[in-house]
């Protein structure tokens, strides 16, 4: 199986992926690497006009002093909120991999298996984001006490995507966290879930309208994508679903125009 080697290797560093820090080093570390080559077009593209073209918002420049409050919440949200309760769910369900893993977790998934898992946790964590969202819109004492912080920054930026209240980060890491359970798939799906999802959500908010961008591969529409984010952080009354628009359109809150 083409994944077997991958999935044998992650399984002899099993110490190191059930160890009670991995959580929050593994999502840190992904998600600072996914938004450093979004910070680097943003230092490009002050001195370049061909790169400026793919701004969503071209007169916005980056501001590094609120990218620098963007990181320390970022921080802060870990070390002190999702960095606890990682290490009381170690203390009281600890993961079975390793020699101890039964022959289902074993044994790695097919390519196609993890693809349709991988969509599926999408499409739920979609679902249930865009209820959140909606609700924490819809209600202004919602809106004023939790989902504010989120919108900050009018024009989005990578490093914006986590820049988020207590309440908001812990509720959308609880949704990630259980739809793969929900789901019941493969810890390899449920691993490439944690990744797509976190490259699609910092995608979402980057700010730049790129060629080879998610939406421009997902046909139909069907796929929301930096822009379809961008317009809902510009009039915060739109595109509510994080991903895919088929919500929205249901909802009459899709808007694709400026």
């Amino acid at each position: 199986m083409l994944l077997q080697p991958l999935w044998s290797f992650l399984l002899g560093h099993s110490s190191i992926l059930t160890s009670p820090v991995f959580p929050v080093i593994f999502s840190l570390g992904v998600y600072l690497s996914l938004c450093a080559p979004y910070l680097l077009l943003d230092v490009l593209s002050v001195r370049c006009a061909w790169l400026r073209r793919y701004k969503l918002q071209p007169h916005a420049a980056a501001d590094w002093t609120a990218l620098q409050r963007c990181i320390a919440l970022t921080l802060y949200n870990h070390l002190i909120y999702i960095f606890p309760l990682t290490l009381l769910h170690w203390y009281l369900a600890p993961a079975r991999l390793g020699p101890a893993a039964p022959l289902a977790v074993a044994t790695a998934p097919a390519v196609s298996s993890v693809l349709v898992q991988l969509l599926a946790c999408l499409l739920l964590f979609d679902f249930q984001s865009f209820v959140w969202h909606l609700l924490h819109h819809r209600v202004p004492w919602l809106y004023r006490h939790f989902h504010k912080v989120h919108h900050t920054f009018p024009s989005p930026s990578a490093l914006t995507t986590e820049h988020s209240s207590a309440w908001e980060t812990l509720s959308l890491g609880f949704f990630a966290a259980v739809t793969p359970l929900v789901l019941g798939v493969h810890p390899l799906s449920e691993l490439c879930f944690y990744i797509v999802n976190m490259y699609l959500s910092v995608e979402d908010h980057c700010g730049y309208e790129l060629p080879w961008a998610t939406h421009h591969l997902v046909p139909l529409g069907l796929y929301g994508g930096a822009k379809h984010h961008d317009l809902h952080h510009l009039k915060s009354t739109v595109n509510f679903a994080p991903y895919f628009t088929h919500w929205d359109r249901l909802a009459g809150t899709l808007c694709t125009q400026d």
